[in-house]
């Protein structure tokens, strides 16, 4: 699997956010439509049902405070042998019926996304809520390249920018 963005994108499905193990929760996003999962938190919508997701309290800070962020968390695990999970951030699904929020944990490394990324990803939910583009894409992309690992920053924003039509 690869990170491009706020998705965690596989041969045949894409987590905003990192795939959850376990009863961790999280948000699949395939073909068929959308699925919150974890424990306590089953749910799955149609694409035609969905009119809105959004992304909230994801961690963004520009490259300078993001490589800070991350030597000071590393720092703090040396010293405290601590390890800790990567950020979380609300994935809110909504539909004419209700409106679901599941955390999801952060999938870059260090859990903090460049706000250009973020952007982009934003942009790219909301094409797939409201029709303006499918999640084919990112399958096709994903079986053709997650194997090779995630993709340098530059070929992110340019595969997020083709997907949101920015």
């Amino acid at each position: 699997m690869a990170m491009v963005g706020l998705f965690w994108i596989g041969e045949d499905s894409v987590y905003v956010g990192a795939e959850p193990e376990g009863a961790a929760s999280g948000v699949r996003l395939s073909e068929d439509g959308v699925g919150a999962l974890g424990a306590g938190r089953g749910g799955f919508w149609t694409w035609d049902q969905v009119v809105r997701i959004e992304a909230h309290d994801v961690p963004v800070r520009s490259g300078v405070r993001r490589l800070a962020s991350m030597a000071f968390d590393a720092a703090l695990v040396v010293v405290t042998g601590d390890g800790r999970l990567p950020p979380a951030f609300t994935v809110e699904v909504a539909t004419a019926e209700e409106t679901v929020q599941v955390d999801v944990h952060a999938a870059v490394a260090g859990g903090i996304y460049l706000p250009s990324e973020y952007e982009l990803s934003v942009a790219l939910l909301q094409r797939l809520a409201d029709g303006g583009t499918g999640i084919g894409d990112l399958l096709a992309w994903g079986r053709d390249h997650a194997a090779e690992d995630t993709p340098p920053r530059e070929e992110r924003e340019a595969l997020l920018r083709q997907w949101a039509g920015a």
